[in-house]
């Protein structure tokens, strides 16, 4: 093999240029060729091409010539079709159109009766415009003269003698005998007679016996001598009369091929079957009423198995595309296109229908696009995404705005199969903005099916602006009328809960999804159930794994210096005061240690017992101010360590301790922790809180104000100077000359050594016991601090 192809390449650059390199050789029998199947180097397209060694076999050079003359005057489309041709002294070449030897199949038996049929039918129309438009004779009519094309028709070759019989040196008569195996398919007459005797009996004879020879070896395998004919149990009965007809032992009342052909072609002849007609049809489906196309193609369903593969892909989707886009075909035509397309690979796909599809998209009839976005899933996976992204998409977004409600539905629809394949910038930009049209559609369904698609690309969304384009979403459709608009939403609520945060769970889902569950129909309450219970088990997962608080711990607060105050621990027992039983049992295990009972002192001025709740109490002793344990509101303050001046307490009333009428609290918590950064030239009077210590304890007063001899103080009509009053608990000076600024929080600003202090009250509520004079001014420098 090697040496042959080698001979060949030599004697190819010998002689003139032949653009096509030689391949794998191909079993012929009974023929002067030699078979390979060969490529096009100009674009690597298949082809095969037959040799002929002029050296090697010279004997039999003029039947060669012949079949090469032949075959470039003589074009029909059962004939083999001729590429190049090239003729030298030493040898002959003829590149045809890729083929396979009908004698593989026959001798393998693996051709069902609708295709031989289909096959002989090809040939009978073949053979008869030779013998009666060409007024010609084969004179070879056998498989190895017959082809298999890429389409899977039968083609005709093998014209080595085909002669005119209007020419005077007709090559038939002289070199007929020269045929390969001339005997085995020689007609009667001529084997009593020879060659010449052709002249004298009519044209078609000598084709329409050896037809009917070919008729009896494609249905039985093979074929020996003529004593076989008789034997027709594997023919079709229907073809019995006409098949001896042709094999007629005289031949000038031997039926022609053309008069077969007829034959079968009657109604409930052998050639009426349904492969025949569809082939017959398909190249005329352009020119077809819509009732004849629909029946061809509901046939053509029908007979896709008896078909070679091959053939849909060559025959017949070519001429359904053209019926698509030049002929009316519509979208039953698209479909079947489809489904024959499904059987390509990605580049017969790529070079039959994706071009067709681009322009099918730019096309403004409605019916085309629906028909297209209808079977988008099946071509999908065909296209490349560069292709969808620059071309296709932007042919189809005009199908959201269009005025048929069915087309911009379809579209709709489409989005989630052809998302995929979109860029992100295309997908965040402006396919979102068209189905933010749509999700405002006149028609429900169009919004519903809005709600539906955005919650199945959510994970294509840009992470970004994802929570936020789904939220402000499902959000509108909630509040949809219809109520498989709002259904929809609540499932694709459920669908995405994933792709939330928590926050966004708990403080934006949540709350629109929660009037769902008093809607008046019953399923959308019951799918708002579902929606909600997912949410909320996730929000508690969250919630669970969360720190019991983001405060710093009290020992971190004071330096670490002090051991932080005890706190009541919540009790699970329903015997206290309900939620806030936890809180009262906090306040009087602080006092569990404290006996006796509040002594008023008798020295100020009877107005004392009538301060608010919130005022701390007042105490004669002069010794030491008491220490503030703690700079958060709703810590307990103790007074000082002598037992002369320690005032005996008595528990709380739980339902006086939280009289709120009788204190008003600022919500300004942060104002306790302002820190003095700024270098104003005063301490900070609130200094750092002192942790309480046990009675035995001495107290240090450690620079701290003095609460309860500046409240005696004030009683008495006296001044404490022993440490400032805090900032913002000083009052302000009527005759003080320097300039006043307000202060706010507790602040004061500074000019030169001096400072006077503004207060800025916010109003109070009107108490329910008139209060004195003396006590107002009091409750109004707790508010500032509050």
């Amino acid at each position: 093999m090697d040496f042959l192809k080698s001979a060949v390449a030599s004697a190819i650059s010998k002689g003139p240029a032949f653009g096509y390199t030689f391949g794998d050789r191909v079993d012929l029998n009974d023929s002067i060729w030699t078979l390979h199947n060969g490529t096009k180097r100009e674009d690597g397209s298949k082809c095969s091409i037959f040799s002929f060694d002029i050296t090697a076999n010279k004997s039999r050079l003029p039947l060669a010539r012949n079949a090469l003359r032949k075959l470039r005057t003589l074009r029909h489309p059962g004939v083999v079709k001729i590429l190049d041709t090239v003729e030298t002294e030493t040898y002959i070449y003829i590149a045809t159109e890729r083929l396979s030897p009908l004698s593989w199949h026959v001798k393998r038996k693996s051709l069902t009766e609708e295709t031989t049929k289909w096959g002989l039918h090809n040939i009978a129309k073949t053979v008869k415009f030779i013998n009666a438009d060409a007024t010609s004779i084969h004179g070879c009519i056998r498989p190895a003269s017959i082809f298999f094309s890429e389409s899977g028709e039968w083609k005709l070759g093998g014209f080595d003698a085909l002669s005119s019989v209007k020419e005077d040196d007709s090559i038939l008569p002289t070199y007929g005998s020269l045929i390969p195996d001339a005997g085995r398919y020689m007609a009667p007459e001529i084997s009593k007679a020879g060659w010449e005797i052709i002249k004298q009996n009519p044209t078609h004879a000598v084709d329409a016996y050896n037809y009917g020879v070919l008729i009896f070896e494609v249905f039985n395998g093979s074929y020996h001598s003529s004593d076989q004919l008789s034997q027709m149990k594997s023919i079709p009965p229907s073809m019995h009369q006409s098949y001896k007809r042709l094999l007629n032992p005289n031949p000038k009342s031997r039926m022609s091929v053309g008069q077969f052909l007829d034959q079968g072609k009657r109604i409930g002849g052998f050639f009426q079957t349904p492969v025949i007609q569809v082939t017959d049809d398909i190249e005329n489906l352009g020119l077809k009423a819509d009732d004849e196309r629909n029946e061809l193609l509901s046939k053509l369903d029908e007979v896709a198995d008896d078909f070679p593969a091959d053939f849909f892909k060559m025959k017949v989707l070519p001429e359904l595309l053209k019926s698509v886009e030049f002929g009316g075909g519509g979208a039953k035509v698209f479909s079947t296109v489809m489904q024959i397309g499904q059987k390509l690979s990605d580049d017969e796909y790529e070079t039959q229908i994706t071009p067709v599809v681009v322009r099918l998209f730019a096309n403004p009839d409605r019916a085309i696009r629906v028909c297209l976005l209808d079977n988008f899933p099946l071509m999908i996976d065909h296209l490349s995404q560069k292709l969808v992204n620059d071309k296709i998409f932007p042919q189809m977004v005009t199908g959201f705005t269009d005025v048929a409600p069915v087309v911009r539905e379809q579209t709709v629809k489409a989005v989630l199969t052809v998302v995929p394949k979109l860029s992100d910038r295309v997908v965040n930009g402006e396919l979102l903005r068209h189905l933010a049209k749509t999700a405002n559609d006149e028609q429900p369904g169009i919004r519903t099916n809005t709600t539906i698609c955005l919650g199945k690309i959510a994970r294509n969304l840009g992470a970004s602006s994802r929570a936020k384009v789904l939220a402000a979403a499902f959000s509108r459709s909630l509040r949809d009328p219809f109520v498989h608009a709002r259904n929809a939403a609540l499932l694709a609520l459920a669908a995405t809960a994933d792709l939330f945060s928590e926050d966004d769970c708990a403080t934006k889902l949540l709350p629109i999804m929660c009037p769902s569950l008093v809607d008046k129909e019953k399923l959308i309450r019951d799918q708002a159930q579902k929606s909600v219970d997912i949410y909320i088990v996730r929000i508690r997962k969250f919630a669970a794994s969360m720190p019991d608080t983001v405060l710093p711990p009290p020992n971190l607060a004071t330096g670490g210096s002090a051991t932080s105050p005890r706190m009541g621990t919540p009790s699970n027992d329903n015997s206290g005061a309900g939620w806030a039983g936890w809180a009262i049992s906090s306040f009087t295990n602080k006092l569990a240690s404290t006996s006796g009972q509040m002594q008023s002192n008798s020295a100020t001025n009877g107005a004392a017992d009538q301060r608010s709740s919130s005022v701390p109490p007042t105490t004669t002793s002069s010794s030491k101010p008491p220490v503030p344990l703690a700079s958060k509101p709703g810590m307990l303050l103790h007074s000082s360590k002598s037992a002369a001046s320690t005032p005996t307490l008595t528990s709380p009333d739980p339902v006086t301790a939280f009289d709120d009428e009788a204190e008003e609290f600022n919500d300004d918590w942060g104002g306790f922790g302002d820190d003095d950064s700024k270098g104003q030239e005063e301490e900070d009077a609130w200094g750092t809180p002192v942790i309480s210590k046990p009675a035995t304890t001495s107290y240090d007063d450690k620079g701290e104000p003095d609460f309860a001899g500046w409240l005696a103080a004030q009683s008495s009509g006296k001044k404490t100077t022993k440490n400032p009053l805090p900032k913002g608990l000083a009052k302000p000076s009527a005759s003080s000359s320097k300039t006043t600024r307000p202060v706010i929080g507790g602040r004061a600003s500074t000019t030169g050594s001096a400072t006077t202090r503004k207060v800025v009250v916010p109003p109070k509520k009107e108490a329910k016991k008139e209060q004195p004079k003396a006590n107002e001014e009091e409750e109004e420098g707790w508010g500032d601090a509050w």
